[in-house]
């Protein structure tokens, strides 16, 4: 990485860490209805996710498509984030919202 690039990583390292927020998915159903959010694996740091998506990192990202660590919300996931009441890990990287369940942090 060259060191603007890695000037504006760090730049948005800080903000989007600033930014994560707890939330129920009923506030982040809208953003669901236009198709904004990006569903983020356990295993996977969301402001690193972040990060790369601010980076326009298209390559990480197809990567990280192909081994299903980030994918669209399907309706099958909304609706059980909905019926039980999901509180999730959110950041807004616009704009998309990305999302990762709760017990994901570390």
């Amino acid at each position: 990485m060259d060191e603007p690039t890695a000037d504006r990583a760090g730049q948005l390292r800080q903000e989007y860490h600033s930014q994560t927020a707890k939330l129920p998915w009923t506030d982040l159903q809208v953003h669901y209805a236009r198709g904004a959010v990006i569903a983020v694996a356990k295993r996977c740091d969301l402001v690193d996710v972040a990060v790369q998506l601010g980076l326009d990192n298209t390559e990480v990202f197809q990567q990280w498509i192909e081994q299903g660590m980030v994918a669209g919300v399907t309706a099958e996931q909304a609706l059980k984030w909905y019926e039980e009441g999901a509180v999730l890990w959110t950041v807004v990287a616009p704009p998309w919202v990305l999302v990762q369940e709760v017990d994901a942090v570390r």
